[in-house]
């Protein structure tokens, strides 16, 4: 634990040497907005090595978006709007008021009742929803977790479906709907739809205890490594992509689910 702090003391002087006036140009260039950027970048780079499961990937890439949370306090140091201090101090404090199970004398019975407790806690913290029970939910989280989130914040206070079944039965309801739009060709409706049979399927993912955007993660490396054998067999038999035909890459598409599906089962 001593290394560790040390570590992490260091790590503060770096930053701070990079944004001095003998530090890098570049570095002494970044605001608030550009590390937004980049630690969207990093965020998601973190998730991929999650999924992949790699230790000295995961070492790797939690350490750059650790290194770009301290640089963003760093700029806001530097502004006076608050310090590291404040920062650790805070989530300190929450963390504490917030699991009173551990570090009170609370009971819980299960994870649900820690879960309830946590929304009654962030209200006694002055946390209350401004306009409505689902605000605080980022509005700029990608549309399928932010989807997920809502749903799940919703069904906390009881607006679910009481099964799966019927979840299912939405689902088939909407695309329906979708249909009867197509038929129909107004763009705008469409466009509804479409958003109305993603958002059931979000809803379909979070019952059955599936993240939306990992299973569609999947659903788009599955799609790329089935087109890359596409791609492959053909340049073999020495044909285009473009001039191939459509029934070629269909066949070459089921012959890679086939071969997926005999070696280590269907990913």
């Amino acid at each position: 634990m001593k290394k560790t702090a040390e570590l992490f003391l260091e790590l503060i002087d770096i930053i701070r040497t990079l944004r001095s006036p003998r530090g890098c140009p570049w570095d002494r260039k970044q605001t608030p907005a550009d590390v937004k950027a980049y630690l969207i970048e990093e965020l998601h780079e973190v998730l991929e090595a999650v999924d992949m499961d790699e230790k000295d990937l995961l070492a790797e890439e939690t350490g750059d978006l650790f290194f770009l949370v301290l640089f963003l306090v760093n700029l806001y140091e530097e502004k006076k709007y608050f310090s590291l201090y404040d920062a650790l101090s805070r989530i300190k404090t929450k963390m504490i008021h917030r699991h009173p199970h551990v570090f009170g004398s609370t009971d819980v019975s299960s994870a649900e009742e820690v879960k309830e407790n946590w929304q009654i806690l962030k209200e006694q913290e002055g946390k209350k929803p401004k306009n409505s029970f689902l605000d605080g939910i980022p509005g700029n989280l990608p549309s399928l977790s932010r989807a997920y989130f809502l749903t799940s914040k919703a069904a906390g206070v009881g607006f679910d479906w009481p099964s799966t079944r019927g979840v299912l039965e939405k689902v088939k309801e909407e695309i329906e709907e979708l249909e009867a739009a197509c038929a129909a060709g107004k763009k705008q409706n469409m466009t509804d739809e479409i958003g109305d049979v993603l958002f059931s399927i979000v809803n379909l993912g979070r019952h059955l205890g599936i993240e939306p955007e990992q299973a569609l993660q999947r659903a788009n490396k599955k799609f790329i490594k089935r087109f890359a054998h596409i791609e492959k067999e053909l340049k073999k038999n020495g044909v285009a992509l473009k001039q191939a035909t459509l029934e070629e890459m269909d066949r070459l598409w089921n012959d890679a689910k086939t071969m997926e599906k005999s070696g280590t089962g269907e990913r």
